[in-house]
């Protein structure tokens, strides 16, 4: 029998409050000893009670992913207490991609080029090490520090998977989070079957929003924009936004959002797109030979939709989620009563103060954490039961 993990004191201290999910609120921690900063995901075990599994996945991907590339966030160490677990990672406190280059005084096509060649070599490499992250959009994608040359990180493996051998262990349940449906593939919705090659459609979309400032998909419902999704339906309009865009960045955008997963080009063959391979930026010129700034379009088309948005995210999610997964009843039940405490859970959550707390530590634990985390939930059950 596998040794069981250690009660000690807590090494951290949280701070503010930085964001929240569905699930979980995001904090500012400091190891004491250290105090270097970090962020962590705090989640009320209650609100996990027959999700484990979402958890156990969580780790076992950024065990593997974590630490092996500079544009990927890191799981630096995960515990629990009585009522909550931790995931502590890599603080990024530069900021979401977008409102980052809404900050800059100009913007180029050359500038979207490096940030997708730097996000799609990150995404080469969790390919490479049989993982798919299914949950890429701009929120996702954060800096490091505040730093002109900061490093853009992929965040948030809560709906990765890991998949060995692709054709044998496909994915069939939708899945996504508030503000994802853009970025999902026709294949999600079909539930015919998915796997990485969804990743590479989220990236043509990342890519069509940083020329353009909005979702090549965007309609005025989630069934029509699903609908739009899976007929491929959409154009480079308004002219005034794509005049400024180059053939060769429309022609890679087209490449990704290819509609059959198995003729979409992998992470490694977009790399060698004539977009992001040649040694020159391309780019359209304005009345003075330079570079056009894409900046102004893009700010604009930004801004409206993000106020256009701005109400609802998290309510519209659960209710799209119980609608999608299973119409059951009692799966609708579930929701309902998840809806009515997770405020309360959260809250709860937040008022937990670790450092004066004792903590049952995983991060050095020999065994599985897949097999350590399904005894650490089952033995808060019985606990809490």
């Amino acid at each position: 029998m596998p040794p069981q993990s250690a009660t000690v004191p807590c090494q951290y201290r949280t701070g503010r409050a930085l964001g929240s999910g569905t699930y979980a609120i995001v904090k500012e921690a400091i190891h004491i000893s250290t105090g270097k900063y970090y962020a962590c995901k705090v989640i009320n075990k209650k609100l996990m009670e027959g999700r484990e599994y979402m958890i156990r996945n969580e780790i076992a991907v950024l065990k593997r992913a974590s630490s092996g590339h500079r544009n990927i966030v890191t799981l630096h160490d995960y515990f629990e207490t009585t009522h909550n677990l931790y995931l502590v990672f890599d603080l990024c406190t530069g900021g979401e991609l977008f409102d980052r280059i809404c900050a800059k005084g100009n913007y180029y096509e050359k500038d979207a080029a490096d940030l997708v060649r730097t996000i799609l070599t990150a995404v080469k490499y969790i390919h490479s090490s049989g993982i798919v992250h299914r949950d890429l959009k701009p929120e996702n994608l954060l800096f490091r520090t505040p730093a002109e040359d900061a490093d853009v990180m992929i965040a948030d493996f809560g709906l990765s998977r890991i998949m060995e051998e692709e054709k044998h262990n496909l994915l069939t349940e939708v899945c996504g989070t508030p503000g994802a449906s853009s970025y999902m593939a026709p294949e999600i919705f079909k539930k015919s079957g998915h796997g990485k090659p969804v990743d590479v459609w989220a990236m043509g979309v990342i890519t069509y929003f940083l020329l353009a400032g909005y979702t090549p998909f965007d309609r005025d419902t989630q069934q029509a924009e699903m609908e739009a999704i899976i007929a491929g339906d959409y154009k480079f309009e308004p002219l005034e936004y794509w005049e400024n865009v180059t053939e060769t960045a429309k022609d890679f955008v087209r490449q990704c959002l290819t509609s059959d997963p198995h003729k979409r080009p992998t992470a490694e063959q977009l790399l060698k797109h004539k977009w992001l391979a040649d040694e020159g930026p391309h780019f359209v010129a304005d009345s003075q030979g330079e570079p056009t700034d894409l900046l102004p379009h893009v700010k604009k088309a930004f801004n409206a939709k993000k106020l256009w948005k701005k109400a609802g995210n998290s309510i519209k999610a659960m209710n799209r989620l119980a609608t999608l997964a299973n119409s059951s009843h009692a799966h609708v039940n579930e929701h309902a009563r998840l809806r009515e405490n997770i405020s309360k859970y959260k809250e709860e959550s937040e008022r937990e103060i670790i450092e004066h707390t004792a903590v049952t530590h995983h991060h050095n634990a020999k065994d599985d954490p897949e097999d350590d985390l399904h005894r650490q939930m089952a033995r808060a059950s019985v606990a809490e039961g």
